[in-house]
């Protein structure tokens, strides 16, 4: 298992990763679905609320309270009922950005003994420690899911900027 450190750099990394990866993405690219699919603008409105809606709340009550039961969002039910009026690109990104630092700056003021702190949900207990890994994990997929959208990684996206014209 990754360090607390090595977690909470993965978890710092994700918004500037999405950035790059949909800065030049117009709106046909950002709607366009799929069958069985978010297009990437759902996915990026389902990482910023997931952030402040989910993953905070629970960080907050497992270290406020002594093995809380939890109940995270299901996407099935969050995506037809979700605000779309926050939907603009860089909306978007600028709201996960603050919504993410807000949890780093919780995250990174943690004792080593908060991380065991624990929780319930779905009849599971996991110690703080887990659900950070859990949360980067979500990252990674969604990144992923988006760089496929894409049609390059976020990677290839930052390099093919960084050389000259």
């Amino acid at each position: 298992m990754e360090s607390p450190r090595e977690l909470l750099a993965r978890l710092a990394a994700t918004p500037r990763t999405l950035a790059h990866l949909v800065v030049e993405a117009d709106d046909a690219l950002l709607d366009r679905e799929e069958p069985g699919r978010w297009s990437a603008r759902t996915v990026l409105a389902h990482l910023r609320d997931e952030e402040y809606l989910g993953m905070r709340p629970a960080m907050a009550r497992i270290l406020a309270e002594d093995v809380p039961e939890l109940v995270f969002l299901s996407g099935d039910d969050w995506e037809p009922r979700r605000n779309r009026a926050r939907d603009r690109k860089d909306m978007i990104l600028g709201d996960f950005a603050l919504q993410r630092q807000a949890s780093l700056n919780i995250l990174n003021n943690l004792q080593p003994e908060d991380w065991q702190r624990r929780g319930r949900a779905a009849d599971r207990e996991f110690t703080l420690m887990q659900l950070a890994a859990t949360w980067a994990k979500h990252d990674t997929e969604h990144i992923a899911e988006l760089e496929r959208i894409a049609g390059e990684t976020a990677a290839e996206a930052m390099a093919r900027r960084a050389r000259p014209e």
